[in-house]
């Protein structure tokens, strides 16, 4: 069925355009490559998988609780809208909830394809071209694997949201490569770890788990892709260049932050949306889980040279400037093994047993 028609709100229009700027570069030097970029482009080939037979698409989901995840990650748990629900509209806010952040999982993943397509076309080396290759191949498996997981189990999608799209469009849209790769490979996809994180450690049902530990598996690699990349070419630029990039970070953090709001959800399942979004916003379960978010863009931030004033006294203003100190390469790696992990069926067997 198309997903027109999966849609819980009308979507006008099935496609995106938008006008933007790149540069298209080829380079004729075929030898001057660095050697940790040609490690992780070996690496990227060697963990190319197949989303149609690594995921037991056989397994089912629990229609009251998809997930299976515990119902304190909806924000709107115990406040007197939450109390006042039957049984019957609780599991449908589950079934809408849940829904809703995979779509736009989803949609990220699409904006991650296009991303990726453009830093083929307009990094300059050869070796960040290899790489950018192979991560174009795992964001189309990645799109496949949220999209068969929407349209088969939970035969329902949400359209982009405004703040998605704004932050993609921003990004997409402008013709310098490197503020593509700050704003895909470090903040979308370093944000969508923290939440790939959430559903792949506490969801109950072992198909939703593994759909998002193989994809953090892939973005594990791409959030050290852009390290590498822009590690080396950010202390190349002026001071001036680098407020700007400084700038661009901070503006988008904070719109990452802000726009955690669901207004479509409660809207389309006929609660009271306004009143909604401020219990969401007064949670202290989404005061935490916001801060969580930027448990890995904080310490990639500062790893790739952008941390000056600006940037450290926003990440203060936020709450997040602990996470500088967190080992950004060590909880990439991690996620390589968790997801070999459910490959051999012990990472489940782990949790339940802690």
């Amino acid at each position: 069925m198309s997903t027109t028609y999966r849609y819980a709100l009308p979507v006008e229009q099935t496609e995106w355009k938008f006008e933007g700027k790149t540069e298209t570069r080829f380079t004729w030097e075929y030898e001057d490559e660095r050697e940790a970029l040609l490690a992780l482009y070996d690496k990227g080939k060697k963990q190319q998988w197949n989303a149609a037979s690594r995921i037991d698409w056989s397994q089912d989901l629990d229609p009251e609780n998809p997930m299976l995840m515990d119902d304190r990650t909806i924000p709107i748990y115990g406040s007197p809208v939450w109390d006042r629900l039957t049984r019957q509209e609780k599991a449908r806010v589950r079934h809408h909830y849940q829904a809703a952040n995979l779509s736009q999982f989803m949609h990220g993943e699409q904006g991650a394809l296009i991303a990726t397509a453009k830093i083929v076309q307009s990094v300059p080396d050869l070796d960040a071209k290899f790489y950018a290759a192979t991560q174009v191949m795992d964001e189309a498996r990645h799109v496949e694997a949220y999209s068969r997981l929407l349209h088969e189990k939970f035969e329902l999608a949400y359209p982009i949201t405004p703040g998605l799209k704004s932050l993609l469009e921003t990004g997409l849209s402008d013709r310098r490569w490197d503020i593509t790769y700050l704003t895909m490979q470090i903040l979308i996809e370093g944000l969508a770890l923290a939440a790939f994180q959430r559903i792949r450690d506490t969801a109950g049902n072992p198909l939703a788990a593994s759909v998002n530990a193989y994809v953090m598996q892939d973005e594990a690699r791409h959030v050290a892709f852009g390290r590498l990349a822009l590690r080396d070419y950010y202390p190349k630029l002026s001071d001036a260049e680098r407020d700007e990039r400084e700038d661009f970070a901070v503006e988008a953090c904070y719109h990452m932050r802000d726009r955690f709001n669901q207004f479509e959800v409660w809207e389309r399942l006929g609660l009271p949306a306004k009143e909604c979004a401020e219990i969401m916003m007064k949670s202290e379960m989404m005061r935490q889980f916001r801060t969580r978010l930027f448990s890995r863009i904080v310490p990639t931030v500062k790893d790739i040279g952008l941390w000056g004033p600006r940037i450290r006294a926003a990440y203060e203003d936020m709450g997040v400037l602990e996470f500088a100190s967190l080992d950004a390469a060590a909880m990439l790696e991690n996620d390589g093994r968790v997801a070999e992990e459910f490959d051999l069926g012990t990472h489940v067997a782990k949790a339940i047993s802690s």
